[in-house]
């Protein structure tokens, strides 16, 4: 078999820089991180903004540390976005300036989050009052926006980009519900009783948890699918992300949320512990928005990523095998008016003179 000139097989190719070169083997970036960073950088200015302003119209001490410990997970969650959201920002910015390497990536993530959470804390200790809480703000802000910016540095970017995306949404969306929490709790039965005003509390709870997860799993769909889209326009031949990415894009949320319950319980512990020190009401409030942080957590992961998971499945078609036949191809069609074998012909006129017709 000849080989056509000016041509060289891709089996023969000896330099690896040019098989890195190709499309395909390049990772797809994040569209539109520069915009989720601004959204995500906006929405931790306004957590900050809103926690001053309720620790500073306190009238006392103790009551700025009660407030600190409600605020306190606001503000890590829209940390963890921001860190991961500008983190993944930097890393398109260094991939198309400077190729794709994995150090250069990692460390292009871990320098956005430090940007986001050293400037956090510094906002921090310069706008708050100077208070016992005021480091622990500021420093658990910053690890949530390191550790943010830790997640941004999978190679995966669309992924990442759909967990920023749906975990961004769903923060909105927690704070727009609380508008509908006194209307639902009328719907549930809530009275005049404390049982009926806890079950119709649980009942609100898993209800805003639900809508968090659908709405979740939906974004991480959505961002997933215009990603692919972008992607086909500039190179036809880009790979497709398969269902895990959108498994693990749909679940992002809820494990973000988790995390940032992680890195209350520990870097904000000597916060928590002044609120639930404060009265025996204090220590129950606290344990009670614990949990259900935790519950909330949960339910998102699971709707989120079964919510995402199906709608990947929606759009997948029959499976095609190579030996399976098109259905518009023509069957051969016997003949009837075919000619007879010769051979066959005289077999049959050389019978046995014995077997022959005794009126013959």
């Amino acid at each position: 078999m000849t080989k056509q000139p000016g041509r060289v097989p891709a089996a023969e190719s000896d330099d690896p820089a040019a098989e890195a070169a190709t499309p395909t083997n390049r990772p797809l970036p994040a569209p539109g991180a520069a915009v989720l960073a601004l959204l995500a950088l906006g929405w931790l200015t306004a957590m900050l903004w809103s926690t001053r302003e309720a620790i500073t119209s306190a009238a006392a001490g103790v009551t700025a540390i009660s407030l600190s410990a409600f605020a306190l997970p606001g503000v890590i969650s829209a940390a963890l976005v921001a860190g991961a959201a500008v983190a993944l920002a930097a890393g398109n910015l260094l991939a198309r300036r400077y190729g794709d390497w994995a150090t250069l990536r990692f460390t292009g993530a871990i320098g956005g989050g430090m940007l986001v959470g050293l400037g956090s804390a510094l906002a921090i200790n310069l706008t708050y009052f100077d208070t016992s809480t005021t480091n622990v703000i500021a420093g658990t802000t910053a690890a949530a926006a390191i550790i943010g910016g830790a997640v941004a540095a999978a190679r995966t970017a669309p992924a990442v980009g759909a967990v920023v995306t749906a975990a961004l949404g769903t923060l909105l969306f927690v704070v727009a519900f609380s508008q509908a929490r006194d209307p639902l709790f009328d719907l549930f039965g809530a009275g005049d009783s404390q049982q009926s005003v806890v079950d119709a509390a649980k009942w609100v709870s898993r209800t805003e948890s639900l809508a968090a997860g659908l709405l979740a799993g939906l974004l991480a769909y959505g961002y997933l699918t215009w990603s692919r889209r972008r992607a086909l326009r500039h190179d036809p031949e880009a790979p497709a992300l398969r269902w895990p990415a959108y498994l693990l894009a749909g679940a992002g949320p809820g494990l973000f949320l988790l995390l940032a319950e992680v890195i209350i319980r520990v870097g904000g512990r000597s916060l928590l512990d002044l609120a639930s020190a404060l009265s025996e009401a204090d220590a129950v409030a606290q344990t009670s928005l614990g949990t259900s942080r935790i519950d909330n957590g949960i339910w998102v992961l699971f709707v989120g990523a079964l919510t995402a998971l199906i709608a990947f499945g929606r759009t997948l078609g029959p499976a095609h095998h190579d030996d399976d036949e098109p259905a518009d191809r023509p069957k051969p069609v016997a003949s009837d008016a075919a000619e007879p074998d010769p051979a066959e012909v005289f077999d049959r006129l050389d019978t046995d003179p014995a077997k022959a017709d005794p009126a013959r």
